[in-house]
Formats: structure tokens, sequence, C-alpha cells
């Protein structure tokens, strides 16, 4: 017997697994139409019903259920091998990062990486928010949780954000305030936390995070800034930060769709990046006492 095309197979399980072509169609990201026409040709290829259509639902049939049984099995089992395959390509990791602090605080550390890890490979992409592991290839995405993820993602937490008003040594507190559209709440965030008035009202708007920190270095004003991205800054005495830094409720997490406990390359970036941070915040007298001085476990989110 000739085998149907793999594609209606995989259609197919989908439809099975969640009964429901619409839920199917946004598993497999396509049109609720296409997944009834390869259904529909898999029945005509088998000369077999395997949906009973009733009132716009659907629901196996005894076939169906039969032929569902042997699909999911071997579809777990590529989905398996396939995995096992790419952990064998063990020397290069994917890592999407945010691109402030890919700039600012990642890439100026990168030589450190590769003088402890010489065995991997790590290929950069800049990118925030949320992110389709399945269709991207990337392996790890280093995110501030300022947005929900999958619950489905592995994560480990890597720091909690701490933010402070920063600007060149002469600022003072009459500059002008430097806002960024991708972090609209940083300037309310901070005065609600510190407490501390601000006498003006000049202000300039930049599109992104890292363009009004690029201005307080410029001397345009005060950004807030992230201390783990003004971190080099402050040591050469470019920058100041004359009220310190508080934490904002936030933290960074790296995210993945596999364990980050498996002892592979996703656990050794992970704990990098940990060490890395920590010393940062520590230097910087942010990391305090009741902290722990290393973080717990990879946890699932």
């Amino acid at each position: 017997m000739k085998l149907p095309p793999l594609n209606t197979l995989r259609y197919f399980d989908i439809a099975a697994e969640t009964e429901n072509f619409v839920r199917a169609a946004e598993r497999l990201h396509v049109t609720h139409g296409a997944v009834s026409r390869q259904v529909r040709l898999l029945e005509e290829s088998l000369g077999v019903e395997l949906f009973e259509r009733r009132n716009r639902a659907i629901f196996l049939t005894p076939a169906g259920r039969e032929l569902h049984g042997t699909t999911q099995a071997i579809f777990e089992q590529l989905e398996h091998a396939l995995q096992r395959l790419q952990q064998e390509d063990n020397n290069v990791l994917v890592l999407s990062c945010e691109p402030t602090i890919a700039m600012r605080w990642l890439i100026p550390r990168l030589p450190r990486f590769h003088a402890a890890h010489p065995d991997l490979q790590l290929h950069l992409v800049a990118a925030g928010g949320p992110l389709d592991f399945d269709r991207s290839g990337i392996d790890l995405a280093l995110r501030r949780d300022d947005f929900h993820w999958e619950h489905a993602l592995h994560s480990v937490k890597i720091c909690d954000e701490w933010i402070g008003p920063v600007g060149r040594p002469t600022a003072t507190e009459s500059q002008r305030l430097l806002h960024s559209s991708t972090r609209p709440g940083a300037w309310p965030t901070w005065l609600r936390l510190s407490g501390r008035p601000i006498r003006h009202t000049e202000r300039s708007d930049y599109e992104h995070f890292y363009l009004s920190i690029q201005a307080a270095s410029a001397g345009l004003g005060l950004a807030i800034a992230s201390a783990l991205m003004v971190r080099d800054e402050l040591d050469s005495g470019q920058l100041k930060a004359p009220f310190g830094f508080l934490r904002d409720g936030s933290a960074y997490h790296l995210l993945s769709p596999h364990p980050l406990d498996d002892g592979g390359k996703r656990q050794r970036f992970a704990q990098w990046v940990i060490d890395e941070c920590h010393g940062c915040l520590t230097q910087l007298g942010l990391v305090q006492n009741d902290e722990p001085a290393r973080p717990s476990p990879p946890q699932v989110r």
C-alpha cells in the first residue's frame, strides 16, 4: 500500500488531538480550511471516515481513534529523534536578546564568554518580546518579564532590574528628562519608588530605551537607565547615577523550549550570564545581604 503524504498525517494528528479544526489551524499556523482539506485528502486516500462531522463540531470515529494512536506515537518519536540530533550539534547556541542589553551589556562581555567556553559558538539575534521558538530556530531568549510567555517554556531568573537616573558628571536635577517609547513608564516608576520630586517639566522623547541612554551619555539630560546597561560608563566616569538605583519589580529571565538544567549548552550559558549579572550588581553594591549568592535552580514557568 502506498502511504499517504506525511503532511496529511500531521494535520490529522493535530486535528485529532484537539478535535477542533480551528484550534488545529492555530497550532499549525495555517487556515481552518487548510486543515479541513488535508484531513479530507487523507480520508479519500484511505477510503475511511476519520471524523464524524456534526453541527460544526468534529468527533473521531473508531477508525480515527485507532489511527491517532499510531500517528501520535510516530510524531512523538520523530520529535524526540530530531531533538537528539539538534542536541548533538552542541557547539552552536542561538540567543535572542533584547537590543539594549545586547548592545550595552552583553556584547562587551562576550570575549569573556568565549574564553570560558571556547567550544561554544554563540549566534546573537537582537529582538524583544514574545518569540516563536519552533519557527525561529532560537535556543534561548534573554528577556525582561514585561510580557507573559507560554507556561510550557522553561525559564530561569537571571537577576532583578535596578533602575535610576543617569547623566554626565556635570548633570544636575534641573536638566531635561529623557524619555523613551519602549519604556514609557520608566520615569513615573522611578519617581513613585524613590519619592523624590523633580522640579521641572522639560523633556525629550526617544523611540528606544538605548537611544535615551545614549542621549544622556552625550550630555542631553537625565535618562532612566538599567544599572546593568550603564555599568561600564559608571566605571569609566562617563556617566554618574546621582540618586543610585532601585528595584523596579521586574527581572531578566532566560527562556527556552527545552530544560535549562540538563548540563548542556543552555545551562552553561545560563550559569555564565547569571554569574556575570550578579558580579556586576555586586560591584555596584546592589545585591543585598539577604539575597542568595547564587540563584535557585531553573524552574518551569
